[in-house]
Formats: structure tokens, C-alpha cells, sequence
């Protein structure tokens, strides 16, 4: 079958993080960055649709290509990484270190590629700052920016109540996205499958660590009156716990306990069988 069933779906997961852990600093940073600026180009791309049709809802539909990309070409988001990476630590297979060592590395990396492409994509729109974009795709960023980071700073408590839980069920479905994606060996199969729940964390409008690297500091450079320190406090930082706890608790940690192969001493002792009247053990019924 195309697909992986549940149990050797965790088990190749395992795999992954204990590979990707023992992986060197520079290729972290390499695939980060290469992931950061993928999945800003689809975010620029979902904005200039929902531009140009008047429907956000077209954003949603086409933001997908960017993580279709990242999964194919085995890169990597450190939002991914939150869900993933911790599986092997549960199979005592990676240290924290190293967990926390993979973390930081493509956090880094995806910050470089995500501020990267958003400054070479404000040169474009703005003919090297010295025009006004005219596809109204600027004007789109910079609203995004400051919905991103003053609109939640202007709810006090209640904002960053907001952004984090919104963070929380963003990775939720980014790393079903990631986890479905894997799921399948065939190219079509890991393009649908981790589209499904991306489609709809873009649509809902929920808060993702790796886009805010792009979209923040972006819309900063095109104008929007966002200080740095807003967009770390109010939404670069809060967004990166939520997103741990979402991808960590709510789907790395629950598919692990649920579906992790059992040792044979774990699965024996898990099954009580009683004794018949007579000592003999009866047979196994079948159903």
C-alpha cells in the first residue's frame, strides 16, 4: 500500500528525528533557511491572491505549496520540528540536547531564509524602495504586520491570551500536515495528504512562528509602524511556545503514546489471561 499504517508511521517518525538530530549545524542552518524562504514565498503568494480576487479564501487554497515543497525536498521547519523531533526522545533514542540543539538551529535558519526573501521581495515591489507597489500586495503585508503584532499589544492580556492559543492550534494542524505528508511514499500522495490540514490553519487565520518571520518583519520594511520589540513580544515569542505545545502535546506526544510499537515484555504484560477451572489457559477467542 501507498500508505503507512499507524504504527510504522511512528516508528519511521522516530527515525527521522534521531537522523535529523545527528545531523551538523550547517545543514540545519542550510535546510532551515531554504525552508523559511519556501514557505514565505507561499505566504507572499496566498496574499497576492486573496489580493487580486477579493477572496482570502484563494490564499488558503494555494498557501499549501509551500510546505508540499518543504516535505518533498526534505527540508525543515522548526515548527515540524516541535511535534517530530521529541518522538525520539520519548523512544530514548535523543537526548534533550540534541532536541533542543535541532531546535534552535533551524529556528535559526528559518529566520535567516524568512527575512531573506521578504527583503528581496520588498526591493521588488517597491523598485528598491523608491516606488509605490502597485499590485497592492505591500499594502497587504504591512496590514498583516501590524493585525500581527499591534492588534494584539492593544488587547493586553486578552491579545496574548489570543495569540498563543491561536499558535496552539496552528501547529495542531501544521504538524498533521507534516506527519500526513510522511505518511505517504508516493510524491502525489505526500502533496495531498499534508494539504488538507494546512488549508485550513491559513484559511482560520491561526498564528504560525516560520510565516510571522516573513510576514513581521516584511511589512516593518515596507512601512508598517511595528517596532521590533513588538514583534517579539506580541507575537514572535508567544506564537513559538504555542506552536511547541500545539505540535508537541496535541499531536507528536498523542500519536506516540497511542500508536508507539510495544516491546514484547510491554505487550505481555498488558494482557491478562485467566485461568481456566481446571489450570488449563484457554485458547484465544478470535473476533
Amino acid at each position: 500500500m501507498d500508505q503507512l499504517k499507524p504504527g510504522e508511521l511512528i516508528t519511521a517518525l522516530v527515525e527521522s528525528a534521531t537522523q535529523k538530530t545527528a545531523l551538523r549545524p550547517i545543514d540545519l542552518l542550510i535546510r532551515g533557511a531554504l525552508a523559511g524562504a519556501l514557505l514565505a514565498v507561499s505566504s507572499a503568494f496566498a496574499s497576492y491572491a486573496a489580493v487580486q480576487t477579493g477572496m482570502p479564501i484563494v490564499g488558503a487554497l494555494i498557501f499549501p505549496v509551500g510546505l508540499a515543497m518543504i516535505v518533498l525536498l526534505g527540508l525543515d521547519l522548526v515548527t515540524g520540528a516541535f511535534g517530530i523531533i521529541p518522538l525520539g526522545m520519548h523512544a530514548r533514542k535523543v537526548s534533550a540536547g540534541a532536541m533542543l540543539a535541532n531546535w534552535g538551529w533551524v529556528f535559526v535558519g528559518n529566520l535567516i531564509g524568512s527575512v531573506l526573501f521578504g527583503a528581496l521581495l520588498a526591493i521588488a515591489l517597491t523598485m528598491s524602495f523608491h516606488a509605490e507597489d502597485k499590485t497592492g500586495l505591500a499594502a497587504k503585508i504591512v496590514t498583516i504586520a501590524t493585525a500581527k503584532t499591534a492588534g494584539y499589544e492593544h488587547a493586553g492580556s486578552f491579545g496574548l491570551t489570543a495569540v498563543f492559543v491561536k499558535a496552539i492550534l496552528c501547529n495542531w494542524l501544521v504538524c498533521l500536515g507534516v506527519i500526513l505528508g510522511a505518511s505517504s511514499r508516493s510524491t502525489f500522495g505526500k502533496i495531498a495528504a499534508c494539504w488538507l490540514p494546512i488549508v485550513i490553519f491559513y484559511a482560520l487565520g491561526f498564528e504560525h512562528a516560520v510565516v510571522n518571520m516573513y510576514a513581521i518583519p516584511t511589512g516593518m520594511m515596507l512601512g508598517a509602524k511595528v517596532s521590533f520589540s513588538q514583534w517579539w513580544l506580541w507575537n514572535q515569542i508567544p506564537v513559538t511556545l504555542g506552536n511547541i505545545v500545539g505540535g508537541y502535546l496535541f499531536t507528536g506526544a498523542a500519536l506516540y503514546l497511542t500508536h508507539a510499537p510495544r516491546t514484547a515484555a510491554a505487550a505481555a504484560a498488558a494482557v491478562t489471561v485467566p485461568a481456566h477451572e481446571n489450570g488449563r489457559v484457554p485458547a484465544p477467542s478470535v473476533a
